[in-house]
């Protein structure tokens, strides 16, 4: 499989994000990090694609002092949020304290699952953890989209950080080795010494934390602060029993929306790009037809939602022969004389057995304001 087949074309076709322990010493929170046109080095020639590099100033959008959103530096994890004690000032109304409905990134690593709850990244977009060696976990609110990285900085493990900064409406941080700023769904840094560098991208799922439990019985989960640990340190506590944004958790994973003959903004989607082509796959699309087969710029892909409302893309080539997927029940497609399982492209038994699709997509769906953004050529699936 081609090295990060979703985000190898979000540069095409433009030239031009809610922005955050080697390296620099911590600072002051709100102090400003700026790093210089080219970061005292950079090549200015420095090309990421189509885009040039570095990115101009003018192009960033500068929302908040850097760390205003503060990432989590040392994170606390449990089997769930059972015994959270709700401060008297939150909204929660009752019921369980992590519902089985909500939103979560799951890693699987060397082994180990964990889950990072949206209601967490919603408020500190990025977390800084080890799982099989270090491991960077990043959300931006106003895309939907989730990145998954090994955290190093030009091969060096690093602490990264919410600069307070917008590219295309989309995250961007900073690593406190250089304080260069990374674009998060680019995944490379846009400005400062490391201009050009790219992140090493790990797979991940966004997909509900009931979903993610059943798959990975044993997965550990992220607590939020004061039990993790901030980078404006454990008091930086906010409200992690209802969405910082006012959505409902429908609206986090499987959020349709009213977008005519484009999707909404929030609308969900999966993203395929591949031999120069790219294409979207709305949810409530892919909800009505069970099962898309489907190529893009010559891969076979096959796209589906999972029981948990997750929304899926895998390669469908399996030892040199393109598989026809059809439903076989709401957990299970079927295709080769095997039955595989929707949340992990997995094959339980048949001729298959054992056998994994691969992802057809490094990065989880996110909205169709994040995939457009950054893909303005992408096609939309409309069924059939």
């Amino acid at each position: 499989m081609e090295r990060r087949r979703l985000l190898g074309g979000l540069a095409g076709g433009i030239l031009g994000g809610l922005a955050g322990c080697s390296g620099a010493a911590p600072r002051a929170s709100g102090q400003s990090v700026d790093p210089g046109a080219t970061g005292g080095g950079a090549d200015p020639a420095a090309d990421g694609g189509s885009v040039a590099l570095p990115v101009p100033r003018g192009e960033i959008e500068h929302r908040l002092p850097a760390d205003h959103i503060p990432a989590i530096v040392d994170p606390a994890f449990g089997e769930d949020w059972r015994d959270l004690e709700v401060p008297s000032d939150s909204t929660y109304d009752g019921g369980p304290l992590l519902p089985d409905e909500s939103p979560v990134v799951g890693v699987d690593r060397a082994g180990e699952a964990r889950a990072y709850p949206l209601r967490i990244l919603d408020w500190h977009e990025v977390v800084n953890d080890a799982l099989g060696g270090p491991l960077l976990v990043t959300y931006c609110p106003l895309c939907g989209s989730s990145v998954t990285a090994e955290r190093r900085a030009a091969g060096r493990e690093t602490v990264f950080g919410v600069s307070g900064r917008l590219w295309r409406d989309d995250l961007v941080l900073y690593d406190r080795a250089t304080e260069s700023w990374w674009s998060q769904l680019l995944a490379t840094a846009i400005r400062g010494p490391l201009t050009g560098e790219e992140l090493s991208l790990l797979p991940s799922s966004l997909t509900s934390w009931g979903e993610w439990r059943a798959t990975h019985p044993a997965t550990r989960v992220l607590l939020p602060p004061p039990h993790s640990d901030t980078l404006r340190g454990r008091d930086a506590t906010f409200d992690y029993f209802a969405s910082k944004y006012g959505y409902d958790d429908d609206q986090l994973i499987g959020y349709a929306g009213d977008g005519g003959d484009r999707p909404a903004p929030r609308r969900l989607v999966v993203g395929v790009t591949a031999g120069g082509d790219a294409r979207a796959y709305p949810f409530d699309v892919v909800v009505e037809a069970g099962v898309v087969n489907d190529a893009v710029g010559g891969l076979p892909v096959v796209v589906t939602v999972t029981p948990g409302d997750a929304l899926v893309a895998y390669e469908r080539q399996v030892d040199g022969t393109a598989l026809a997927f059809e439903p076989a029940g709401d957990a299970h497609l079927r295709a080769g004389g095997s039955r595989w399982e929707r949340a992990t492209g997995r094959a339980v038994d048949g001729p298959h057995a054992g056998t994994q699709l691969a992802p057809a997509t490094d990065v989880p769906a996110m909205f169709w304001k994040g995939w457009r953004d950054f893909h303005p050529e992408t096609g939309v699936y409309e069924g059939g």
